[in-house]
């Protein structure tokens, strides 16, 4: 049995940061992850100027043997409506692969990685975690929206409003690479009708990421096809787009979370339920998280109980706001539908709300630098 001093399952954004604040401050961890990196992830791929702060990245250097796609305009709208560009006129985020950018981190990390190790059980014996052939007294689940360890602390997921999505990722021939109109530093989002889910085209370098996300799990596969028929028709993609796409499904902020510490547990990222719920990112809030569960844990000092680190839970709610039931009556589908297409023709609603606020969060200040 291999005892460490923290146990960290799943090795994405979330994992790999809580593991690498874990280890430069002298603790013995160990992440396991089912998966073998560089691995594959349902993502858009890109980072905004918050995760890069939040990390630490030194962006030449990843940029030298990594792709980093600088994004400085965006297209937004609705789909069947018009199309506005925003421009900004200097990079607001970056494109990456998920690939590279999970495996960079998890590497940067210098914990000990347990790759291909699928978690079977989660055992609690003489205040321990047990998690296969590690021990240890301290566990994080960072293993996204399906974590054993969120589902070992009550997490229902089957039972929980989320948003599902599907995205292809493919790296383009010459001749595709001619016929895609998407352009590196301007990503497309085109909005459903109904404002329930949004698409996106993203080029970076010679790969196209191209996806669908929505609220309603019915709908989604109509509404992928009717998107790739868009983009396709409208000629921003290749003819011979692939029309199987890969799904991911994810639990928001807003949403029902399980229980977010226990003794000698807590969970971060989307094993904790933080994606914004205006654009579904999940690198942000799982990088942050990260970082806040960090310092609690190294402020507890070796005693794990749920009320050493509750202060967890506190800085969650000061960090992404405290999480409220909100009922209202239900809005016509006439009145959203058209109420969205309107704003969505304004300049000011497409870069106040939409990018600035929605997707690029620049609202929020950046946690200051770990280092």
């Amino acid at each position: 049995m291999r005892a460490a001093e923290a146990i960290v399952v799943g090795g994405g954004p979330a994992g790999s940061t809580l593991a690498g604040a874990l280890h430069a401050a002298g603790l013995d961890v160990v992440v396991v992850d089912q998966a073998r990196f560089p691995r594959h992830k349902v993502c858009a791929g890109w980072i905004t100027p918050g995760v890069v702060a939040a990390l630490s990245l030194d962006l030449e250097e990843y940029g030298r043997s990594h792709v980093l796609q600088p994004i400085t305009r965006f297209r937004t709208g609705v789909l069947g409506g018009p199309v506005l560009e925003t421009e900004y006129g200097r990079p607001v985020s970056y494109g990456i692969l998920r690939c590279e950018f999970d495996a960079y981190l998890l590497r940067r990390s210098g914990a000990e990685v347990c790759e291909g190790a699928r978690v079977e059980t989660i055992e609690r014996a003489g205040g321990e975690w047990i998690v296969g052939q590690t021990r240890a007294p301290l566990l994080a689940g960072a293993g996204g929206h399906f974590c054993p360890v969120a589902r070992y602390l009550g997490a229902r997921r089957e039972q929980d409003p989320v948003v599902v999505a599907q995205e292809i990722e493919l790296r383009l021939s010459a001749g595709q690479e001619k016929e895609t109109a998407v352009r590196g530093d301007t990503p497309e989002l085109y909005f459903c009708a109904d404002l329930k889910g949004y698409g996106w085209a993203l080029r970076k370098g010679d790969r196209l990421n191209v996806g669908l996300g929505r609220l309603d799990r019915q709908a989604l596969s109509q509404h992928v096809a009717a998107f790739r028929e868009f983009l396709v028709s409208t000629r921003r993609v290749p003819a011979d787009l692939p029309a199987r796409w890969n799904g991911h499904a994810y639990l928001l902020y807003e949403a029902q979370r399980p229980r977010l510490v226990e003794d000698g547990a807590l969970l971060v990222g989307d094993a904790a339920g933080l994606a914004y719920a205006a654009s579904g990112e999940g690198i942000r809030p799982a990088v942050e998280s990260a970082r806040l569960a960090a310092e609690v844990i190294l402020a507890a000092r070796g005693r794990y109980g749920r009320q050493d680190l509750e202060p967890y839970r506190r800085a969650l709610a000061a960090r992404f706001g405290r999480r409220e039931r909100r009922f209202a009556p239900p809005i016509p589908a006439a009145l959203v539908t058209a109420a969205g297409r309107r704003l969505f023709r304004s300049g000011w609603f497409a870069k106040r709300v939409v990018l600035d606020r929605w997707f690029l969060h620049a609202d929020q200040a950046a946690l200051p630098s770990a280092l």
